[in-house]
């Protein structure tokens, strides 16, 4: 907060900042998220898939939900549906968890780190992640709804905060890890893809978020600021 006092602008995604200081408030220039210009460049994809795929993405803390969880809720959805994993999990864990979804028939790819994560994002038609800025940002610039489940123990409860921004904008579903349990779990994702209307309405409205959402457009807004100084 110190450095506040000292910045000319400050950059932020939203002016509904907790506890920030009003005198500073002057300051505030909003902009998009900041993401890397490879995702607004992207080449989407039209072919249709026989599989319906799901990127699993725990991050760097607290990913043993995803793990034990997520892969039990996964079989009972591959016995209505045709399906496909891809799975972030820790360095020891690929070999195990692997292992598991090839023994289940369940078509697989599993990863602790991937530098060309917008591949996966942009292959995938539903992400299940944690609910880092960044992470949203990207997920939701290339169109793909997602199920966030934010990390509770996220300093000032952030992450809720940032998947909430999205829920409000009809992009999203959230849910608390504190009360997830597999049951729940097991029918959002039934109804998601039984009924598909759901799913479909927030694919539109992430394109309607991200409309004139160009890397062209933030650029020059921050080149502007910039050189207002």
């Amino acid at each position: 907060m110190h450095l506040l006092n000292f910045s000319k602008k400050i950059f932020c995604y939203s002016n509904e900042l907790a506890n920030f200081p009003k005198k500073n408030l002057h300051k505030i220039e909003l902009i998009k998220p900041l993401i890397s210009k490879s995702f607004y460049e992207f080449k989407k994809s039209n072919d249709k898939k026989d599989k319906f795929c799901f990127l699993i993405v725990g991050g760097s803390q607290g990913a043993k939900i995803f793990d034990e969880l997520i892969k039990q809720v996964m079989i009972n959805i591959s016995k209505n549906f045709t399906i496909k994993i891809i799975q972030q999990t820790s360095t020891e864990n690929i070999k195990s968890l692997k292992n598991f979804y090839d023994t289940q028939n369940i078509e697989n790819k599993i990863f602790d780190f991937e530098e060309k994560f917008i591949d996966l994002i942009g292959s995938s038609d539903l992400c299940i992640t944690r609910a880092g800025a960044t992470s949203l940002a990207e997920i939701s610039i290339m169109h793909k709804p997602f199920i966030a489940i934010p990390l509770p123990s996220a300093k000032d409860n952030h992450q809720m905060k940032n998947a909430q921004y999205y829920k409000d904008k009809g992009c999203c579903w959230v849910l608390d890890q504190k009360s997830l349990n597999k049951e729940k779990l097991l029918n959002i994702l039934l109804k998601i893809l039984g009924e598909k209307s759901e799913f479909d309405t927030k694919k539109l409205n992430l394109e309607k978020l991200n409309y004139k959402n160009s890397w062209n457009d933030i650029s020059q807004k921050l080149k502007k600021i910039i050189n207002e100084n």
